[in-house]
């Protein structure tokens, strides 16, 4: 993502962004826009009680090319090591 730290550590999927929230090394959390509501918005509603930040990206593949993966991705965390 433009304006992110170049040596962020990325976390990428919905059960590894989930379990970052979980665990408080989440510092920001970057859904989808394209993707599943039906999966995004459990992960934003954890976020909102967490205090996490979410941040939207418009597409799958974008966010999968921010996080360096050949593939798309729904969420992903940008995390404390």
């Amino acid at each position: 993502m433009a304006g992110e730290d170049k040596t962020a550590v990325f976390v990428a999927g919905l059960k590894q962004t989930r379990k970052a929230v979980m665990n408080g090394t989440a510092c920001r959390v970057l859904l989808a826009e394209n993707a599943d509501p039906g999966l995004t918005e459990p992960l934003q509603d954890l976020c909102r009680a967490r205090a996490v930040p979410v941040r939207w990206v418009p597409t799958m593949q974008e966010l999968g090319h921010a996080c360096r993966l050949s593939v798309g991705a729904a969420a992903a965390a940008v995390c404390t090591e």
